[in-house]
């Protein structure tokens, strides 16, 4: 490999790495705005005492979820666990808020 090569090798790979830090900090961003939304759900769900969770909705998102990553091109199983973790630690908020409330 030339000099040459390498320069435009390293080049290539800044650019690349640019872009994944540019959508790391959407990915960032746009999951603070869900987590912010889901935690108004949180506090309905409290104020209404329904239960922090609700599998028939997780049921519906999670193929939704795939069809979705399947579509894009991602593993539909990756997708899956993505959201599964997301799901773990939203229903672990909504369980927070409705103690919070509880406490008042």
């Amino acid at each position: 490999m030339t000099n040459a090569d390498n320069t435009l090798a390293l080049f290539q790979l800044n650019q690349l790495r640019a872009s994944i830090d540019n959508m790391d900090a959407i990915l960032v961003h746009t999951l603070a705005e869900r987590f912010k939304a889901t935690k108004e759900v949180g506090k309905l769900k409290a104020l209404h005492n329904m239960p922090p969770a609700d599998k028939s909705r997780e049921a519906q998102q999670i193929e939704r979820l795939r069809r979705l990553a399947n579509d894009a091109g991602l593993d539909p199983a990756f997708a899956e666990k993505f959201l599964s973790f997301i799901v773990a630690e939203v229903i672990r908020h909504h369980e927070q808020i409705r103690s919070d409330e509880a406490e008042l």
